[in-house]
This record gives C-alpha cells, structure tokens and sequence, in this order.
C-alpha cells in the first residue's frame, strides 16, 4: 500500500512493485537504497526541477551507480565545467549532420547481422543487439580498425555490454562476488585492446574527424587540463559502452513488441516502404518534436517501446544545497530517486498507460513544462547522443523487421528485469524471412 501521511517519512525498501504502488501515493516519498535514506519523487513537474530549473542545486549521485565501472572524467565528471567541455568535444560528431554521415553505416551493419541469422535457428537479440550495437559505436566514435581487431573489439564490447546490462544497481545482488568478477574482467579485456589501439593512434598519418581524435587532440583548457592516456581510454569506454548497451535494450524490446502486435508490425512494414518525408519522420530516423506534422507509425512505435520500456529506467541525484521540493525542504546531501519507467506509466498523463499504444502519439505530445518522458534524459545531462540513438533504432529496426519475420518459442513471455537497463530476461526469437 501507498504510505500514509503518518508514516510518509519512514524509509521503505527501494522495490520494484513497492515503486509502481507508490505512484498513486505523495509526490514525494521516504525509500531506503542499501540502508541510505533517500527521496523518491513521482511527481513529473518536480523531477523536471530536478533536472532543469533547478540543476544547478543537484549534483551526481553515487546511490545507484556503484556496481557499475565507469569513468568519472568527462561527460560523467561530478564537475559541470568538465562535463560541459567534454559535451561540446562529443557533439559535433553526434549531431545530425554527423548521424547522417554515419547512416550507411549503420545500413551495413545492420545488413550484416540479419545476413547471419538462418532461417528456423533460435538468436540471443539481446547478444545479437550488442554485437550491432557495439559495431556501429565503435566504427562512428572510434573510426575504422583492421579487420581482425574491430572483430575482436567488437566481441569484447558486446561482452561488456552485456555484463552491464544484467548488473544489478543496488542491494546484495550488486556487490556479489562472482557477477562483480564478470563486469571486472570484462572491463579489464576490452579496455586492455582499446588501449592498444589508442596508444596506435596517438601520431596519425593524416587528419581524423572521429571522436577518439577530438580525445588525443583535446588540450582541455575549459576542463582545467588534458585527459591523459588513461582517461581518454575511460571516455572511450563510457561512450562506447553507453551507446551500445541502451540501443540493444530497445532493440530488443522493438523486436520482441513487434512479435508480440502483429497489427503493429503490419504498420510498420507498410511505413518503412514509403518514400522518406521529413514532415512525419518516415523514413529518416527523426526524433520527437522534430517535423512539423504527427511522426509517422515507425517513429511512433519506436517513442511507445521507449515509453514503456526506458532502458534508463531510474535514476538518482544530491541536493548540492538546501532546497525546497514541492513541500518539502530538503538539506544538501540528500540523495533523490526518481524512475522514468514509473514517469512514463503515470496515469494522470497517458491514458490506459500499460497498453501499447504507438497511436497515442497522433495527439499527445511531450509537454516541455515536466517530465512525463524522459526516454533519454532531459536538461544539461541529457543523453548527448539522442539523435544518434534514434536514427540507429530506426535503421536496425527498418533492416532487420524488413528481412526476417521474428517469433517467440512458444511459451515463451520473457520477463521485464530491471537492472543497469530494463531489459527482457532471456530473449530467444526465431527468424523466418520475409
């Protein structure tokens, strides 16, 4: 049950089906993570305060964030300086001009991946989406390797990537001994060969555009120094990692919600064979607010899966200051949690908010005075790569549901697990062609 008034303040365990019953309760509410009390916000206009208004008052949060191995330097450095010079370093390689220089790539790659499936043969997606995923980051952010290292490179990053995603944020789970070994060593040989490829491109024969050599070039004055070798291969590793394990999350979840609304892959299918039109996103991978008419169905199917399954799934800050949240005041060092999954399911702002619905979006759009979507973030640490990210979903999703017709085994209702993404726990398909 919701807390009650009396009993609003007393910690409860950060669960997921507690979280889903404390939304129709109080915007804000006591939780314990890991024995360290924090604030759960459900209210979609306070975590907008949270993540715009007033983000200059919240700084990073290591609530839930400490089973995974990322950088601190960069984009993820606690410093709002420091992350905003390395956001700008990021940005010319991900925004659209570059995405689309980078579209037929994603093409060939995605080729790539329905040419190895066979007809009948069961495929990991989620292995299978790493794999993609991973190759794309690493050809766009890296630039082009030999081919036996960009193979090594890619299984390495796919291997790490999944150890990510299946990593627990909290509890006894994240500090088991056995899955801490398997992200650790993971980590240890992708970035041991990554390494050595940076170390090869430190003096290049002639001009790179790619960010790698934005990396080695960076003299940092804005950040206050240069990365070293070190925190280059960090930067490198947070950037590859982030890309890959959030684009096989969804992937997997359009593949599998695909399967599972066979009127919806209908649509999909019929949307996919017109011409491209900027004014509804057909076609070109544009993301929401982007166009001047409603998104065509694959933009559409795409911001639903989204909707209901943000691979981003909960997220935390602390207060840097006092301050006053709805009613309540808070003191600095007070660690706030707030969950885009929970945001996107709120009834107060999608109507029947479990169905899938791609239709929803003809008429409801994303009010850019709270935060009832937030599949990639929002504000001066949303993610840097979004349109990217939705330019790669569009073309895998085109190519791959475009080639091969996949099934569910039969019986089979993969689970949601919420760890470092919400993911589908163990998500086997058969592939028959088109």
């Amino acid at each position: 049950m919701p807390p009650t008034p009396r009993d609003a303040d007393r910690p409860q365990e950060l669960r997921f089906s507690r979280m889903e019953r404390l939304l129709g309760g109080h915007p804000i509410s006591t939780v314990s993570v890991d024995g360290t009390s924090a604030r759960f916000v459900t209210d979609p206009a306070l975590v907008r305060r949270i993540l715009v208004t007033d983000a200059r008052h919240y700084g990073k949060s290591e609530l839930l964030q400490k089973a995974r191995i990322l950088s601190k330097s960069g984009l993820l450095a606690p410093d709002d300086a420091r992350h905003r010079h390395y956001r700008r370093l990021a940005h010319p390689h991900l925004r659209t001009t570059a995405v689309t220089a980078h579209t037929p790539l994603m093409e060939d790659v995605a080729r790539a991946t329905a040419a190895s499936w066979r007809p009948g043969q069961p495929v990991d997606i989620q292995a299978a989406m790493c794999r993609t995923a991973g190759r794309i980051a690493l050809n766009a952010l890296l630039g082009p390797t030999s081919g036996q290292t960009s193979a090594l490179l890619t299984e390495r990053l796919a291997a790490l990537s999944w150890e990510m995603i299946t990593k627990p944020l909290y509890g006894n789970a994240a500090r088991a001994r056995r899955p801490a070994h398997r992200l650790r060593q993971a980590s240890t040989d992708f970035r041991t060969l990554l390494a050595r490829c940076i170390t090869d491109r430190l003096n290049p024969p002639g001009p790179t555009t790619h960010y790698l050599s934005a990396l080695l070039a960076d003299a940092g004055p804005a950040a206050g120094s240069a990365l070293s070798g070190e925190q280059v291969c960090d930067e490198a590793v947070m950037m590859l990692t982030a890309a890959t394990v959030t684009t096989a999350s969804v992937m997997s979840w359009a593949l599998y919600t695909l399967a599972r609304h066979p009127l919806a892959e209908e649509k999909v299918l019929k949307d996919l064979a017109q011409p491209a039109d900027t004014d509804t996103g057909i076609g070109t991978g544009a993301r929401p607010g982007h166009g001047h008419g409603p998104p065509g169905y694959t933009l559409r199917f795409l911001m639903e899966v989204l909707r209901l399954h943000p691979p981003v799934w909960i997220t935390s800050r602390r207060t840097l200051t006092p301050v006053t949240l709805g009613e309540h005041s808070l003191p600095a060092g007070t660690d706030v949690v707030f969950s885009s999954y929970l945001l996107h399911r709120h009834p107060a702002h999608y109507r029947d908010p479990h169905r899938f619905d791609p239709d929803r979006w003809l008429t409801t759009r994303p009010r850019p005075q709270d935060a009832t979507y937030l599949p990639f973030g929002t504000g001066a640490r949303g993610c840097v790569g979004e349109t990217f990210a939705w330019q790669e979903l569009h073309v895998l999703l085109g190519v791959l549901a475009q080639e091969w017709r996949l099934t569910l085994q039969p019986g089979t209702r993969p689970r949601a697990a919420a760890h470092t993404t919400l993911h589908p726990h163990r998500l086997l398909m058969i592939p028959q062609p088109r």
